[in-house]
């Protein structure tokens, strides 16, 4: 499943638990009416992923109609606009991958709002690696001789990702700072054509999150992933961080986010009513079988590590120069 597809996944799960939320029609303490769930890209994908499940994990915790608002454009960033227009009355949550939260903030001078001081982390959904492949046919079965081979080949030193700007642009850019390679970024217009060209080999290496069946049926080889520690959905992948490349850490989740003038109270009980829901095990077997790893990081514990990605992220983006507008 390349990033796009998972990011559509999880947007699924979020569709569903509002097409299937039972109309609870009084609410918890202070929280009454709908409540929304506004995405940022268009319903669709892999729309059965746990569709039947998160309506009564989450609407009825919280006691409310659970509605999805799908509010696609720009990345995700529309999406963003809207909960920082909205009430703050705890009825609009945002759910988004890092990206508009952590990299638009550093790459668009132009953002029409500030996520560290509009927005309140709620919780964590899901997480899931990135990783550094090569075709079939590669030379480089492991990343040091991938490295060496960079080195040996500068002219042809180079990574895909399947968009422009993106985490996975600026992980490959943090693996060539770390390795003191000049790599040279190569865009594609989504997951399918740069597997296409990883697998024929226009392209010598890429980063995304890539299907497993791909790796599975030796048709790429994942020689690198993102996280701190390997992955229990890639065991046989080891980390960037214990290959020799201890800077080398960026893990892509999703999150759910609302207005920072929200009650803390508020926050909380839909901090744990999504928490809980993701942490059920019929829940986390169909993520992880969609290639997400649930968490369930409730807020604190959400903020924390959105703070801490926004400072290991800065510095790779500033290094880089590029500019989202």
């Amino acid at each position: 499943m390349t990033f796009n597809k998972i990011r559509r996944a999880l947007l699924a799960l979020c569709v569903g638990a509002a097409a299937l939320g039972v109309a609870h029609a009084q609410g918890s303490e202070g929280l009454s009416g709908p409540v929304r769930l506004v995405v940022g890209f268009p319903a669709g994908g892999a729309g059965d992923i746990i569709d039947r499940v998160v309506a009564d994990k989450i609407a009825g915790p919280l006691g409310v109609t659970v509605i999805v608002e799908n509010k696609p454009g720009a990345g995700g960033r529309v999406a963003a606009e809207l909960l920082k227009a909205a009430p703050a009355d705890g009825r609009t949550v945002l759910i988004t991958p890092l990206a508009p939260i952590v990299i638009a903030p550093l790459t668009f001078q132009k953002l029409n709002y500030k996520s560290d001081t509009d927005f309140v982390p709620v919780a964590q959904l899901v997480k899931f690696p990135l990783s550094l492949a090569v075709g079939k046919d590669s030379p480089n079965t492991s990343l040091k001789d991938l490295v060496a081979w960079f080195k040996a080949h500068p002219q042809q030193a180079s990574f895909g990702t399947s968009a422009a700007g993106s985490q996975l642009h600026f992980l490959g850019l943090m693996l060539g700072q770390a390795a003191h390679i000049d790599l040279v970024h190569v865009p594609y217009q989504g997951g399918t054509p740069l597997i296409t060209d990883l697998i024929g080999g226009q392209v010598p290496s890429a980063i995304d999150a890539f299907p497993l069946e791909f790796h599975k049926a030796g048709k790429i080889r994942l020689l690198a992933s993102s996280g701190e520690s390997r992955s229990p959905l890639l065991p046989d992948v080891p980390t960037f961080k214990e290959q020799g490349y201890p800077t080398v850490v960026g893990e892509a989740w999703f999150g759910a986010f609302m207005s920072a003038k929200t009650s803390p109270a508020l926050v909380q009980r839909v901090s744990e009513a999504m928490a809980s829901a993701v942490q059920q095990p019929d829940v986390r077997q169909k993520l992880a079988a969609a290639g997400l790893e649930a968490t369930g990081l409730k807020a604190p514990e959400f903020a924390r590590l959105v703070a801490a990605d926004q400072a290991r992220w800065k510095p790779v983006i500033e290094v880089s120069g590029f500019k989202g507008d």
